[in-house]
C-alpha cells in the first residue's frame, strides 16, 4: 500500500522511502542531469532520513574507492539561508575526490548546478570527539586555517530545496578548493576577517567571519557536537570546511574565482571545461 504526496506515491515504509530517496539521487549523479526534490520521499521535517539517506549514499561512495577526509558545514550564513528558505545550518562529508589546491583546475563536467562561496577551513590537530564540545574545544584541536573556496552543487532540479533535500543530498556538496599557506589561530579572532570573493577580477560576494553563525569557530563547534551525537566525531587530520561568509554565486561556464580574507590570505578556484 502506498501513501500519496502531491503527484508522487510513496512508500509509508521508512526504510523503503530512505532506498526511493537513495535512488533517485544516485541516479541524478551518474546520469549529469537534476532530478527532482526527495521531500517527496522524506517529508519536509524528517532530518533523521535525510541524515540516513546521506549515510547510506556515502557508504555506497566509501564502498567505490572514495575516501572521507573531513565534513562542511552548509546554510550557515543569513544571506544563503534566505536565497534558499532554509533557516537552520546541516553537515555532510568531505571526500579526497572533492578536494582541490590552490588554482588546480575543477573539470566543470563534474558539476551539475554549482555555486562558489569563500569560507575558511579548519584542518584538526586532535580528534574533537565530545558530545559537549565547545569554542575551546575547537581551538584547541585546530591545528592551522586555510582561505576555501566551496563549490557547492545539488542533484535537486533548480535548487529547488526544502532541509530534508539539501541533508540527503550531502548537504549540496560538489568540491573545495584549499589555500596553500596555513595560519595559526592564535591571536585571531575570525569574527572580524573580511572576506571579498571575484569572479574573473570583478567583485561577487562579500562577507565576514561574523556572518558564519556568529563565528566559523563556532560553527565548527556545533558541527563537533553534531557528529559526536551521531556517532561520527571529528578526528585529528579532518578537514572543516566552517560554512559560507557571504553569499553563494551562480557559476554559468569557466571562469576564476578569487577569494581574500583579511589577515589568512588567498585562494583561486578554477573552473574550466575538459579539453578532449
Amino acid at each position: 500500500m502506498t501513501e500519496t504526496t502531491g503527484a508522487t506515491e510513496y512508500e509509508p515504509d521508512p526504510s523503503a522511502r530512505i532506498d526511493a530517496a537513495v535512488a533517485r539521487l544516485t541516479a541524478a549523479a551518474l546520469s549529469g542531469a537534476p532530478c527532482a526534490p526527495v521531500r517527496e520521499f522524506l517529508g519536509h521535517d524528517d532530518i533523521d532520513a535525510a541524515y540516513e539517506t546521506q549515510n547510506r549514499l556515502t557508504a555506497a561512495r566509501s564502498a567505490a574507492g572514495a575516501r572521507p577526509v573531513g565534513a562542511k558545514i552548509g546554510l550557515t550564513a543569513p544571506a544563503v539561508q534566505q536565497q534558499f528558505g532554509v533557516f537552520r545550518p546541516d553537515f555532510g562529508v568531505i571526500f579526497d575526490d572533492m578536494t582541490y589546491a590552490h588554482a588546480e583546475p575543477v573539470p566543470l563536467e563534474r558539476l551539475l548546478q554549482p555555486r562558489v562561496e569563500g569560507e575558511i577551513a579548519f584542518v584538526l590537530g586532535r580528534d574533537l570527539d565530545r558530545p559537549g564540545a565547545g569554542v575551546a574545544d575547537v581551538l584547541r584541536a585546530t591545528e592551522f586555517v586555510l582561505p576555501a573556496i566551496e563549490i557547492v552543487d545539488s542533484r535537486i532540479a533548480g535548487w529547488d530545496l526544502a532541509i530534508t533535500d539539501t541533508v540527503a543530498d550531502n548537504a549540496s556538496s560538489g568540491a573545495i578548493v584549499l589555500g596553500t599557506t596555513p595560519c595559526p589561530l592564535a591571536g585571531v579572532d575570525l569574527s572580524r576577517v573580511g572576506m571579498v570573493l571575484e569572479r574573473d577580477g570583478e567583485p561577487v560576494s562579500f562577507g565576514a567571519g561574523q556572518a558564519c553563525l556568529g563565528s566559523p569557530v563556532v560553527a565548527v563547534a556545533w558541527l563537533a557536537r553534531e557528529l559526536a551525537a551521531r556517532g561520527r566525531p571529528l578526528r585529528a587530520g579532518d578537514v572543516v570546511m566552517s560554512g559560507a561568509l557571504g553569499p553563494m554565486v551562480p557559476v554559468g561556464g569557466p571562469g576564476r574565482y578569487r577569494l581574500a580574507l583579511d589577515g589568512l590570505g588567498e585562494v583561486e578556484a578554477v573552473i574550466e571545461k575538459e579539453t578532449p
